[in-house]
C-alpha cells in the first residue's frame, strides 16, 4: 500500500510539472497576440514559475521514496501529459508520429518498473 501511495504522489508531481507547459504556451500566445501590453502574459508567466518552484519543493519530497533511475524514467509521462494538454487546451492535433512517441516513452517506463 505504500508503494502505491509513493507511486501516485510521483505522478501527481509529474502531473503537476506539466501545467509549467500549459502555462508557457498560454503566455507566447498571449504575448503573440497582444504583445508586452497583456496583463494575461504577466499572469500566465508568474503562474509558469510559480509552478515550477512548488514543483521543485514536491519532487525534492518525493524522489526520497524511490532510486533515481525510477524516479527519473516516470518523469518522462510528463510528455504523455503535455500532449493531453496540448489536445484538450490547445486543440492541437494528434498525429500518429505523436502517439508512436508517447506508446515508446509509456513501454519504457514500464520496462524500468518491471525491474524495480
Amino acid at each position: 500500500m505504500e508503494k502505491a501511495k509513493n507511486y501516485i504522489l510521483l505522478h501527481l508531481n509529474i502531473l503537476l510539472f506539466s501545467f509549467t507547459g500549459v502555462f508557457s504556451k498560454a503566455a507566447s500566445v498571449q504575448f503573440n497576440r497582444h504583445g508586452l501590453e497583456s496583463i494575461w502574459l504577466y499572469l500566465f508567466l508568474f503562474l509558469m514559475l510559480f509552478n515550477c518552484f512548488i514543483y521543485a519543493l514536491a519532487w525534492q519530497k518525493v524522489i526520497k521514496r524511490f532510486d533515481l533511475n525510477v524516479a527519473y524514467a516516470n518523469k518522462t509521462v510528463y510528455l504523455i501529459w503535455s500532449q493531453v494538454w496540448a489536445v484538450i487546451i490547445f486543440h492541437e492535433n494528434l498525429t500518429l508520429q505523436n502517439i508512436i512517441g508517447l506508446l515508446v516513452v509509456f513501454v519504457g517506463v514500464m520496462v524500468v518498473q518491471r525491474y524495480e
